[in-house]
């Protein structure tokens, strides 16, 4: 047989992520939706400790990100978290589940933020340029949710590119917003203002204790420290990825870290927990009313504008091209793989993703969308930390960063922790959602196995 000839072999990608670049797209990836949308319903479980179930999210998450970095060093693919699986169990199914609950992540994900775009930042625009005040509950809202929802489907079928260097402007956009928090909350601490007493105030609901009450806040603030593991899809761009990648993820990952928790410190200070709670998807927006009152908000709005638009796009970027993927690999049916003739784009998927995306704003509100996605995430992240240990005994051919054994024995324990029903505290309703999402997957694979049996999986191309 002849061998291929260069012309006829599949190129590399261009690697030309450094480590600044990596650095960046890890802190971008991060922040967002999660801090932006989801700090009055934080408050509302845990009180004016607010600071507290954000650190502790963080911790969980740095614990994962540990087997993250080892297995991104031993096996540098873009592929993550159904790669891993793959590789550790061999179960087909598994491996689908894995692969599908990272594409329903992303559509909970991208749903939050198109609620939070109508509800929260669009409205502030409105009633700040316009005069015109809407419920947040109103039916036009959510219109404006749906319709931010098919704009994305938009986006997304005339194809998108993303660039790293284009993320890092819009990262610098999302972190001036909360550099803006900071600042208001350092000016409150030199004028006296604020109530630092509420910053230990843990706030027990009837029925439950301070144990649930702390893991149910945390359960919901571990949404905030998702996608540090999307960098580990950047593999193939990165130059010398088992170098530069365990200082830029961790470096990364601790800059969020930080300044959620001053994020979270600022708004208990100045605003006591029930009327952040009541303020919701809003709370950032009345810290800068109370902290500032001379701040133009609406440069705060547009801000929050920005971030929760950047969040939604690549996610539902995400979610359909690895719904494409799937159907490509022929583990799912296969004409959600169907590419427009002239777009180039996989229409299909992006309709489907859509489609699931427009039931989800229009029957659930940020709280829940946040919680199934975190509840996704920490099922993955479970598997992974678990797998992590398994691959060890599969032999490297090259050095690569090895996690400490108790990094991935922890992360297992405490991600499980945050998603059983009995120890997260978590309301039935995430469990709800999440399970009529995997029915659906479950649904596709079945009715795929049934057209066509068997069919062997290729985790590194589902992404591509």
């Amino acid at each position: 047989m002849a061998e291929a000839t260069p012309q006829t072999e599949q190129p590399e990608l261009k690697r030309a992520i450094g480590p600044k670049l990596l650095l960046f797209f890890v802190v971008g990836d991060i922040l967002g939706t999660g801090i932006y949308a989801l700090t009055g319903n934080v408050a509302g479980k845990i009180g004016g400790a607010l600071w507290l179930p954000f650190l502790l999210a963080f911790v969980v998450a740095f614990l994962t990100a540990f087997s993250y970095l080892e297995l991104v060093g031993k096996y540098p693919r873009a592929a993550g978290a159904a790669l891993y699986t793959n590789r550790a169990f061999k179960i087909h199914f598994l491996t689908f589940m894995v692969a599908f609950a990272v594409m329903c992540s992303g559509i909970t994900s991208a749903s939050a933020a198109a609620l939070a775009f109508g509800r929260t930042y669009l409205r502030q625009l409105l009633v700040t340029f316009f005069d015109v005040a809407l419920s947040p509950e109103s039916l036009a809202i959510t219109g404006i949710a749906v319709i931010f929802i098919a704009a994305l489907a938009v986006i997304n079928f005339r194809g998108v590119s993303e660039s790293v260097k284009v993320n890092v402007v819009l990262t610098c956009i999302e972190l001036s917003g909360l550099v803006i928090i900071i600042l208001i909350g350092a000016w409150a601490v030199v004028n006296g203002d604020g109530n630092p007493g509420r910053l230990t105030e843990i706030d027990v609901p009837s029925g439950s204790n301070v144990m649930l009450a702390v893991t149910s806040a945390t359960a919901l603030a571990f949404f905030a420290m998702v996608g540090f593991e999307d960098s580990v899809n950047m593999a193939e761009e990165c130059r010398n990825p088992v170098k530069i990648f365990p200082r830029a993820m961790l470096w990364g990952m601790g800059i969020a870290a930080l300044i959620y928790v001053l994020v979270a410190i600022t708004s208990s200070l100045l605003i006591p927990s029930d009327e952040l709670a009541k303020a919701g998807s809003s709370a950032l927006l009345r810290v800068v009313t109370v902290g500032a009152p001379g701040f133009p908000l609406w440069v705060f709005a547009l801000i929050g504008l920005l971030a929760v638009i950047n969040s939604a796009l690549i996610n539902m970027l995400m979610a359909s091209r690895l719904l494409y993927g799937m159907a490509n690999e022929k583990i799912i049916p296969k004409f959600f793989g169907v590419v427009h003739p002239f777009r180039r784009t996989p229409w299909i998927s992006i309709v489907f993703t859509t489609g699931v995306a427009v039931i989800l704003v229009s029957t659930a509100d940020i709280g829940k969308l946040g919680g199934t996605t975190s509840l996704l995430l920490l099922i993955v992240f479970t598997i992974v930390n678990v797998a992590c240990l398994v691959l060890r005994r599969e032999p490297s051919e090259h050095k690569h960063f090895r996690a400490p054994t108790w990094a991935p024995v922890l992360g297992a324990i405490t991600c499980a922790y945050l998603a059983i029903p009995w120890t997260s505290g978590r309301p039935i309703d995430d469990y709800k959602i999440a399970g009529w999402l995997l029915l659906a997957g479950l649904v596709l694979w079945g009715i795929n196995r049934v057209l066509h049996g068997k069919v062997e999986i290729h985790p590194e191309k589902l992404g591509k």
